[in-house]
């Protein structure tokens, strides 16, 4: 073979794996720049005018609530790793179900429903943050049976909405079954937000709490539904209704956002998966002493049995109370590799939101430290 033929041969070959290197590279940045979606839901809207301010005042809360999340797309858009996206921008009327159904369709990492409140007595004030769950007390219920009743202006809501009844408590617990697995995202979320209204903007403490929000049905991911304050309180009702007031609450659920997601990234570990040996080599390890790798299968208010009958035949099962809140966990292992794998394995049982968690000395710590 002459000397021409192998340069020739050679220069083809660089070429491949010049090719090869370059669409690998592109296929890791897209990897990498992957935004966070979080969809921002201005509630009401058109000719559903949502609660309506004191009787000398013309608020109404379709008006206000737009204001405020176009407010916190705006601070959002700043940052080049967010993507927002709104169920309205304007003053249209969205159906309750559609905007799930835009939560869904978006594949979004947060949905934030933004609503304003009302109540016969006018001295009554204060803000609180929601997460979809069985209501606690007639208050919850109330709020949840009054936002959801504007199904009633759609035609054919039973069928939409699969019979659901908004005055009927039994009803909302059907509701809360898809989110449960989501239900220690949407906390954190509800608990930072309701933190920047408390401490930063020393508004009365309405505190989190849970109750049956038909908006909240469809959104299969970590989904708050905040209330901003009371359009009835002369004093919270003029806050509410003013530019600075506004900005202020847009920007304390901007912060709550930013800070959460940087929590969710630092659990999070990217891999970069080698590619297949030829030869079957022996399987990797990454032991971490002092370490206990676990994998959370389900949290929720319910406490089961940790029988195997209750987690699709997995064994050994551990359950740890915290808070209000049971969490399970599989398996417990130092090799941040296995744990991977159980992870893998629990997820084709059908725990599709099973996630890897750490712990040092029996406290729960990020998987980021822990494999520092």
């Amino acid at each position: 073979m002459n000397k021409t033929l192998l340069k020739k041969i050679a220069k083809r070959k660089l070429a491949i794996l010049l090719i090869v290197f370059f669409f690998s590279l592109q296929n890791t940045i897209i990897f990498a720049q992957e935004k966070f979606k979080v969809v921002i839901d201005a509630g009401h809207g058109g000719t559903d005018p949502g609660n309506l301010g004191h009787k000398s005042s013309k608020y109404q809360e379709k008006d206000i609530v737009l204001k405020i999340a176009l407010a916190v797309g705006k601070l959002l858009d700043a940052d080049k790793n967010i993507e927002v996206i709104y169920t309205r921008k304007d003053d249209t009327y969205i159906e309750l179900h559609e905007r799930g159904t835009i939560a869904q369709n978006s594949k979004a990492d947060l949905f934030v429903s933004i609503h304003c409140d009302a109540f016969g007595n006018a001295n009554v004030h204060g803000a609180g943050t929601f997460v979809l769950g069985l209501h606690e007390n007639d208050r919850n219920f109330e709020i949840a049976k009054k936002e959801n009743s504007v199904i009633l202006m759609e035609d054919n809501y039973k069928e939409k909405y699969d019979g659901f009844d908004p005055n009927s408590p039994e009803a909302v617990i059907g509701l809360t079954m898809m989110q449960e697995e989501y239900l220690d995202q949407s906390l954190m979320i509800a608990s930072l937000i309701q933190n920047n209204f408390v401490k930063t903007l020393k508004r009365k403490d309405r505190s989190v709490k849970q109750a049956g929000f038909l908006v909240l049905r469809n959104t299969f991911m970590p989904s708050v539904l905040v209330e901003t304050g009371f359009l009835t309180n002369t004093k919270e009702g003029s806050y509410l209704n003013s530019k600075k007031g506004q900005e202020e609450i847009a920007d304390a659920i901007y912060k709550a956002i930013k800070l959460y997601k940087k929590q969710v990234d630092d659990n999070i570990v990217v891999e970069i998966k080698p590619k297949p040996e030829p030869k079957p080599t022996k399987p990797k390890t990454r032991i971490v002493k002092g370490v206990d790798f676990k994998v959370q299968i389900a949290s929720g208010t319910k406490k089961l049995k940790t029988a195997p009958y209750n987690f699709k035949g997995l064994k050994g099962i551990e359950r740890i109370k915290i808070g209000a809140h049971h969490k399970y966990y599989f398996g417990k292992t130092s090799d941040y590799l296995k744990a991977k794998e159980m992870q893998k394995m629990v997820k084709e049982k059908g725990f599709t939101s099973a996630f890897v968690v750490a712990f040092k000395k029996d406290k729960k710590i990020s998987v980021k430290e822990a494999l520092k």
